[in-house]
């Protein structure tokens, strides 16, 4: 009918709510918000920020960014462990403001949020947008589609930023590098250094995925859950028993991979993503501000750093093995990460001529 309607008397009519005189109008609340949506996203690094900060507002503790391209459609997969949605309001949440938020809003670097029109501004400004898993206290996956042909993005999206710490406040800041959507997530990682933020391929996000959950659930969970719809979202693949059901579990929380890959990550050889601010930072993110000398992680893992410079010096020494059968020599010093419940070693090297 609307259509019939416009074709007949123009688009004023599905638009416009009362003429006012003098070539003014009041805009149909539909048409407002029609326009508003279009104005919040101007390009793909904008979608990212919303998502982000939708899954921050859930209360999530852990994201997982899922960054990839083919010809010139970009698709993001968000999945995190926020409080959820429940069935009935799945395809609610992307109306105009509906919200959860009802007693709070968020002023943040990036605005306010809270008005109820994230989503409806996501949904309107790309090809599609999809909560593909949410159920309540399970966390969400949600997946975009975007055609970078309508919806720009910066030209460079593989390059990281450079990261240092204010010598005022300490804090972590954004120097160098391109505003692409990696930018935004670390920029998001930074301003929320509470979170767990991972962001890469849906390959390395799913090997991700599967090693972190593997450390949370027990060995009953992982041998005899019959129904991967039990677990929270970014829990499941861990449950997966072969290659094909890994497939399909991905698939489900919108990470597409090849069997191929199932079997890689399955066998265990596709290391795991540190957490984004472990990589932009790896020897300053866990650093408390208040003890500068320590290195700390969240859950109290702490080593001192003169124990810290002789491990350094100890590794380098051990390496002289490598080195001497292997023809490689250090380029730089052995760099230490403190984890979670890790502490990793890199060695950067060249080989000898």
């Amino acid at each position: 009918m609307l259509d019939f309607v416009s074709s007949v008397s123009g688009d004023q009519y599905v638009k416009v709510e009362e003429t006012l005189g003098d070539g003014f109008v009041r805009l149909k609340v539909s048409e407002a918000e029609r326009r508003q949506a279009k104005h919040d996203i101007r390009t793909l690094e904008d979608i990212i920020v919303e998502l982000l900060r939708n899954s921050r507002d859930a209360h999530s503790r852990r994201l997982y960014v899922a960054n990839s391209r083919e010809g010139d459609m970009r698709t993001l997969t968000v999945i995190d462990d926020g409080v959820g949605v429940p069935a009935a309001m799945r395809e609610r949440i992307f109306e105009p403001r509906v919200t959860s938020k009802l007693e709070t809003m968020v002023m943040d670097r990036w605005g306010v949020h809270g008005r109820g029109m994230a989503l409806f501004s996501v949904r309107s400004n790309v090809d599609s947008a999809v909560l593909v898993a949410s159920d309540p206290h399970k966390g969400s996956s949600l997946v975009v589609v975007a055609d970078t042909t309508k919806l720009a993005e910066k030209a460079d999206q593989s390059k990281w930023p450079a990261v240092e710490r204010d010598s005022e406040s300490g804090r972590l800041v954004v120097s160098t590098g391109p505003h692409n959507i990696v930018r935004r997530v670390v920029e998001f990682a930074i301003e929320h250094p509470d979170l767990e933020v991972f962001l890469g391929t849906p390959t390395e996000i799913v090997a991700s995925i599967v090693a972190h959950a593997r450390g949370r659930l027990d060995a009953r969970q992982l041998l005899f859950c019959d129904d991967p719809l039990e677990l929270p979202v970014w829990l499941r693949p861990a449950v997966a028993a072969d290659a094909a059901e890994l497939v399909a579990v991905c698939a489900a929380i919108g990470l597409a991979i090849s069997e191929r890959t199932a079997h890689r990550v399955l066998g265990g050889e596709l290391e795991p993503l540190d957490s984004v601010l472990e990589y932009v930072a790896p020897t300053t993110a866990q650093i408390d501000p208040r003890r500068p000398d320590i290195y700390r992680d969240r859950r109290g893992l702490r080593i001192d750093r003169s124990d810290a410079r002789e491990f350094q010096r100890r590794l380098e020494e051990a390496f002289d093995l490598v080195a001497e059968r292997y023809y490689l020599h250090l380029s730089g010093e052995p760099k230490i990460t403190v984890g979670r419940d890790t502490i990793t070693v890199r060695f950067p090297v060249e080989k000898d001529d």
